[in-house]
């Protein structure tokens, strides 16, 4: 059952991967030295430590509402960036659920997202989430 205010479960990223950063620069064609040179961060006052990509932060966030709510979920999710992700920043998913309605004979719910590192929000964003039968058949 789904209800306004609910909390989504949390999806934590452990530690990020430096090694992912480098095989999705390599897989954007992204030249921007610091998602993979440590060396050039360090003139940045980043001691060393590569900036997460966007598009992986991004996946953390569709990780959680996927685990939630199916692999076909996603309506609408639009996110800002507000603090760099660095490598082996622990950062943990979330969000919580703002209005429910039914869309063209389609439940779907309206959702603050978040992702975290320490407490603090690193992105934030809005999704529109279809519910499935499974969350339909408990209103």
């Amino acid at each position: 059952m789904v209800h306004i205010g609910d909390v989504i479960p949390s999806w934590t990223m452990d530690s990020v991967d430096p090694a992912r950063m480098k095989t999705m620069a390599a897989i954007l064609r992204d030249p921007y030295p610091v998602h993979w040179d440590r060396d050039a961060n360090v003139a940045m006052g980043l001691a060393g430590r590569v900036i997460n990509q966007g598009p992986l932060n991004l996946g953390y966030v569709v990780n959680m509402l996927l685990d939630w709510a199916g692999p076909t979920c996603i309506r609408r999710l639009t996110v800002s960036f507000a603090r760099p992700v660095l490598d082996g920043d622990v950062v943990v998913a979330g969000g919580r659920v703002t209005t429910i309605n039914v869309h063209n004979d389609e439940l779907r719910a309206h959702c603050d997202v978040w992702l975290e590192r320490d407490g603090e929000r690193v992105v934030v964003g809005t999704a529109v989430v279809a519910l499935s039968n499974n969350f339909a058949e408990s209103l």
